[in-house]
Parts: structure tokens; sequence; C-alpha cells
């Protein structure tokens, strides 16, 4: 499957008005490299893991394979990933027909917000609310695997 998606900086927290759906979600790798993350993710109740290749040229697109595991067994993968365990609180908010997802970084990457959205084609145009900031698509120190490994506390 390929996943469309793009980043951007979050100007203000107003879309705490609006979300739907809030999880905490602690997640961390046991690859990082650029060409296969291979990513363990506990998401409020559920475990996954997810498989994710290298992004196209500008960023956009790239294949992404997740499963549904157990949290028990995600919590057991946790515990032999990478060093930089990645700690954010996820907020859902729907927007005419797409949903962003917003997430405020706790721990060494507090005081980052990030909103990503997914696409069903590269050109796909969305409505972009009044918080929306900087996009960050293609920009690597805002993948979850690099502030893993270069925490935005430190930059």
């Amino acid at each position: 499957m390929i996943e469309i998606e793009r980043k951007f900086l979050v100007t203000s927290k107003d879309f705490l008005k609006q979300f739907k759906v809030e999880n905490r979600i602690v997640q961390g790798y046991l690859s990082s490299v650029p060409e296969r993350t291979v990513r363990v993710r506990i998401k409020g109740k559920k475990g996954y893991l997810t498989i994710k290749g290298k992004s196209n040229e500008n960023g956009l697109s790239r294949m992404e394979w997740e499963k549904e595991i157990d949290v028990k067994e995600a919590e057991s993968l946790l515990q032999i990933c990478e060093s930089g365990v990645i700690d954010k609180i996820r907020y859902d908010i729907e927007l005419g027909n797409h949903t962003f997802e917003v997430d405020i970084f706790e721990g060494e990457n507090k005081g980052l917000i990030i909103a990503e959205i997914e696409l069903q084609s590269e050109n796909e145009s969305f409505e972009k609310p009044d918080w929306l900031g900087k996009e960050v698509t293609g920009d690597e120190r805002y993948y979850n695997a690099y502030l893993s490994k270069k925490p935005f506390v430190k930059w």
C-alpha cells in the first residue's frame, strides 16, 4: 500500500476545540534506516507493527505496511527497540472529507506540534484550518524516526 501524506507545523492549539478522538502513542524503532523503517507502536490500548519504505523525491509518498499486534507483544518489542522512544498525544480532527492527525510531542520532543493529513493523490486539495502552519513534508527532521535520534529539544 502506498501512503500519501503531508505534514505541517501547528501554530496554535485551537484544534483542541475540534478533536473527535485522542490517544496516547508510544513508539520505538526496530530499524530506523531511511530505506525501511520498522516501527512498534502502542496507540491507546492497541499494538501495531509498521514497515515503511523510503519516501519519494518530494517526500509525499512511500510504501507502508501495518499490522495490529497484541499490546503485550508490542510492549515486549519496545524493550528491544533502538534508543529514543517517541511519546505523543494524537488528536484526530475531521475537516471536510479529511482527517488531520495532530501530534503534541512529550519528553525530548516537547514543544513540537505536527499535523499530518493522508490523501488519495499527491495533487488532492483539502481545506487548511487557521492553526495549520508551515508545510514540512519531506523535511526528514520531522519524521518520527529522525526525532527518536535527534530530539526537538536538542535542535
